[in-house]
Formats: C-alpha cells, sequence, structure tokens
C-alpha cells in the first residue's frame, strides 16, 4: 500500500475549508481510497463549518475561506 498526500475541499454554506488528508493507493479498483481516520476527519470539519464553529475546524487541520458572491457587471 502506497499512500499520497493531496488536499480535499469542503464546501458547507459560506464558508470553504482545505483539508491535507492521504488517499491509499493499492492495486483494486476502489484505489485510491481514503483511510477512516481521514474520512472521519472530513466529516467533522464540514459539521464544523455547518455550526459556523470555524475554529473547531480550524484545530482540525484545515485552512477556512469565507465565500462571498461576486457582483458581475
Amino acid at each position: 500500500m502506497k499512500a499520497r498526500k493531496t488536499t480535499k475541499l469542503v464546501h458547507e454554506g459560506r464558508y470553504a475549508a482545505e483539508v491535507d488528508v492521504e488517499l491509499l493507493e493499492e492495486d483494486h479498483e476502489w484505489a485510491p481510497y481514503l483511510s477512516m481516520d481521514d474520512a472521519k476527519k472530513l466529516d467533522e470539519v464540514r459539521l464544523a463549518l455547518r455550526r459556523g464553529d470555524l475554529k473547531a475546524a480550524m484545530a482540525l487541520g484545515s485552512r477556512v475561506y469565507e465565500l462571498k458572491p461576486v457582483a458581475a457587471e
């Protein structure tokens, strides 16, 4: 098994977070996939963003951004 680092984007409401995870590479049709810990981490970040708890989302090792609409001219 080989692990490859990547960044996943989690979007919830007006917030988005970049979360660093590892994709696990193997020789079967389900590869690449996330470990259970990384999948739970993505869920925890999503729930924290949904609650508006930015400190909790950042404590999980993510970079949090506030999304604002851009008016088209």
